[in-house]
């Protein structure tokens, strides 16, 4: 999420783990294991709500993907199947970030010493906030800085390319005014929406099966073929978008898994043009020469 302070961005974040669904039995032991072994779990009770985690921009290496003397799991592992938040994204140092790269692939992470090799799980939901520049308003030509629009440039590419490529949704937040305070409240709350993604859930678990893949971000391969091709015009526009934005092989899959999860919250069964085009919509460009 890029937008001017005060938007709303934490906020939005601290909310998604209300609208994922519980976690069952099996899950339920695999991040209480994963607690355990960080001694963070409470009078050796099961966890049963998702882990969030919004470490401090300037937690270090260790903290965040798992290490120390004695080998713990960092705050990746701690958020296994729930949300790692991280805010103020391009405060954090570089080296840390890229650290994030493999276990956001794998969805695990090896931590190697000289004493040990662990491996902990890392499945997480990465939800990232970040001011459009330095000053936080680069929209408003009011309060913008008087570098606008260099100082954008140099404070976003403060986070790597090859990182911003493994986030699938880039969302742009707009200013909240005091007027849009006093408007009443949406028509479709939480509650409504929670239930919208636990049907989806449902139906990826129906369609993969016990042992498979739990949910689309994990599908590759056959599979993926099998269950996210788009119909032929979503093919056709899936092949013109991924030229004129110069998708990586990455990006290509990924906007497919997108496109699968985005069918499954609509309740349609196949993947079609509409589901490709909102997939699209929310992909980072590369930035041309």
């Amino acid at each position: 999420m890029i937008g001017p302070p005060g938007a709303g961005k934490s906020l939005l974040a601290s909310c998604l783990p209300g609208i994922l669904p519980d976690l069952t039995p099996g899950e339920a032991l695999e991040v209480s294991m994963v607690a355990s072994v960080a001694g963070q779990l409470e009078g050796g009770r099961l966890i049963r709500t998702r882990p969030f985690r919004d470490p401090h921009h300037s937690a270090s290496m260790p903290a965040l993907v798992g290490g120390g003397l004695r080998v713990r799991p960092g705050e990746i592992s701690l958020a296994h199947l729930g949300v790692l938040f991280l805010d103020e994204l391009p405060e954090f140092q570089r080296p840390v970030l890229d650290s994030l790269r493999q276990p956001l692939e794998t969805g695990e992470v090896s931590v190697a010493r000289a004493n040990a090799h662990v491996t902990f799980p890392a499945r997480v939901q990465l939800i990232a906030a970040m001011n459009p520049c330095r000053c936080g308003h680069l929209g408003d030509p009011a309060l913008a800085c008087s570098r606008a629009p260099r100082c954008a440039a140099d404070y976003q590419a403060k986070v790597s390319g090859p990182l911003l490529d493994r986030i699938d949704l880039h969302v742009e937040v707009q200013a909240v005014s005091a007027s849009d305070l006093s408007l009443p409240p949406p028509a479709e709350g939480s509650a409504d929406v929670a239930a919208r993604v636990a049907a989806a859930r449902q139906r990826q678990t129906e369609r993969y099966g016990d042992g498979g893949p739990r949910t689309n971000s994990e599908i590759d391969g056959d599979i993926l073929e099998a269950h996210a091709t788009p119909d032929e015009p979503g093919r056709a526009l899936l092949a013109q978008a991924a030229e004129a934005m110069r998708l990586s092989a990455r990006g290509y899959t990924r906007v497919l898994r997108v496109a699968r999860t985005i069918a499954d919250l609509a309740g349609a069964e196949g993947v079609g043009r509409i589901h490709v085009a909102e997939a699209l919509s929310y992909r980072r460009q590369a930035p041309r020469n």
